[in-house]
């Protein structure tokens, strides 16, 4: 059985749970978090945490407002897996005249 266990929840966050010490964990500069202490944790993947790449459960209210609006803005649809806004026509590119 694998050592390190990633769930990925529907409509949340990543999930990874593992040992302590056998998860190493870098930002895109190569600089470590502190994962000391925490044998699990949950990745945000919808783009609103405050903490991130660490989820603080802006998922649950991005959610909950896409459900009490009219919908999105013209030409972007909500990914209904992760709530991640998605271009559906991008802007067109006008070369100069």
């Amino acid at each position: 059985m694998a050592s390190v266990k990633i769930t990925v929840r529907k409509n949340g966050p990543y999930r990874v749970e593992a040992p302590e010490g056998t998860i190493e964990l870098v930002d895109a500069d190569g600089n470590k978090y502190d994962l000391t202490g925490k044998p699990a944790f949950s990745l945000c993947r919808c783009g609103g945490s405050v903490n991130k790449p660490f989820c603080d459960g802006s998922h649950n209210r991005l959610a909950q407002a896409a459900k009490c609006s009219s919908g999105p803005a013209p030409g972007v649809a909500w990914d209904g897996d992760t709530h991640a806004p998605q271009a559906l026509n991008p802007l067109p590119v006008h070369p100069k005249e």
